[in-house]
């Protein structure tokens, strides 16, 4: 067998064929030949005729010990469609790139699993070039469809770096998927998601979960007004347990003589659901009952708080809401006064989180999982770089592996 037609089966090249085969002291130099006569421009336009002719190079997947290169001519065309001189497009490589489309995918699928430091050492290639291929895989990747029938939203913010620096993350809620990243997270951020999603997009929106912080309420109100904001659960319970600390701290440390618990214990019983407490933990509370009242009480109003997301009906939750903040306020413990004025302000969007089941729990998630990124990572030289690598490993790209054909 001729050695030009083992690496045409060895290297499986679409559209192309082997011509020569070099064996240097840099690695195994292929010479290979466009199958087509036709000239392409990235942007789709074909033509005979050439501007000029160079010779280049590609990185390819390693053949054993040895690095395999990939040598052709390229020519570059004056495209009447681009209105400038390009270089055209060859089937082995993505436009601009040095190194082959199978290298970059095998180091793409690489990033997803492990850091970066890794794929350099095992692949004998610089950080700067995995940094630089990861960018380009995802922008081959990452297109407007992604936008495509989202109708349940999440929006958070998560720092990346000291000196309060943040990126504004946009999950869709029914995939899992990481839909938008910006910088920031101030309006304009936000802003940048809706201007990409579109108008029409925008009419297909039905609900959206935050917290509630004032930064994401004037661009969701402008863009999809139609849309049901869910404040998230969380911050609302926690704001409940905060009241509860209040109360907790008004009452003295000391325990009633005929009690020798420890009065750790019941702090946690205090703040622990209900479901976690033994048979313990809920003779603490009764004794809490009958020697404490007031600090009992507040931690049923608490509990009945979070009743509101566990065990009432969707459609009951509005009255069930009403309710409890009546009974907040009769019960003239003053952090929970507070706590009930504090929460009729936001009703709306606490009612709507109930009604719709949306909660910031799965950006809660995907934040955890941009943590490790970065910390994997060792940090990330700019924003740039974390939000590739947030759409390559959360974004719902899919990288396929070179295989056989």
């Amino acid at each position: 067998m001729r050695v030009t037609t083992a690496f045409n089966r060895m290297l499986g090249l679409v559209g192309a064929r082997v011509e020569s085969v070099l064996f240097t002291a840099d690695g195994i130099v292929v010479g290979v030949r466009r199958n087509a006569r036709l000239h392409r421009c990235p942007c789709g336009h074909r033509s005979r005729s050439r501007y000029d002719q160079s010779r280049r190079r590609w990185r390819h997947l390693d053949a054993g010990i040895c690095k395999v290169w990939l040598e052709s001519d390229i020519v570059r065309i004056d495209c009447p469609s681009c209105g400038r001189v390009r270089t055209e497009d060859v089937p082995w490589a993505r436009p601009g790139a040095r190194h082959t489309r199978d290298f970059e995918d095998v180091i793409a699928w690489l990033a997803q699993r492990m850091d970066k430091t890794s794929i350099c050492r095992l692949l004998r290639v610089s950080w700067e070039a995995v940094d630089r291929i990861v960018k380009n895989v995802v922008a081959d990747y990452l297109d407007d469809s992604r936008l495509d029938g989202l109708y349940n939203l999440g929006v958070d913010e998560i720092s990346y770096k000291r000196g309060h620096q943040y990126l504004t993350i946009v999950a869709d809620h029914d995939t899992g998927r990481v839909v938008w990243v910006a910088k920031g997270r101030d309006h304009a951020a936000l802003q940048s998601f809706f201007d990409a999603l579109g108008p029409q997009r925008c009419q297909q929106v039905r609900a959206m979960s935050m917290d509630m912080a004032p930064t994401w309420r004037d661009p969701v109100a402008q863009n999809i007004p139609q849309a049901a904001v869910c404040y998230d659960p969380f911050h609302i319970i926690r704001w409940a347990n905060e009241a509860l600390d209040n109360v907790y701290k008004s009452t003295s440390r000391e325990r009633p003589s005929s009690t020798k618990r420890d009065w750790r214990r019941t702090r946690y019983a205090l703040r622990a659901g209900a479901e976690r407490l033994d048979n313990n933990h809920r003779e603490l509370l009764n004794e809490l009952r009958r020697d404490r009242y007031h600090l009992w009480r507040a931690w049923e109003l608490k509990e009945q708080l979070r009743d509101l997301y566990r065990n009432i009906h969707p459609d009951d939750a509005a009255a069930y809401f009403r309710a409890w903040c009546t009974s907040a306020t009769r019960s003239r413990l003053r952090p929970f006064v507070n706590l009930a004025r504090r929460l009729r302000e936001h009703q709306t969007g606490i009612v709507a989180a109930v009604k719709h089941g949306l909660s910031n729990s799965r950006l809660e998630a995907i934040n955890a999982k941009i943590r490790l990124i970065n910390r994997r990572g060792y940090g990330h030289p700019n924003p740039n770089s974390l939000t590739a690598m947030i759409h390559l490993c959360l974004g719902g790209i899919t990288i396929p592996l070179p295989t056989q054909t």
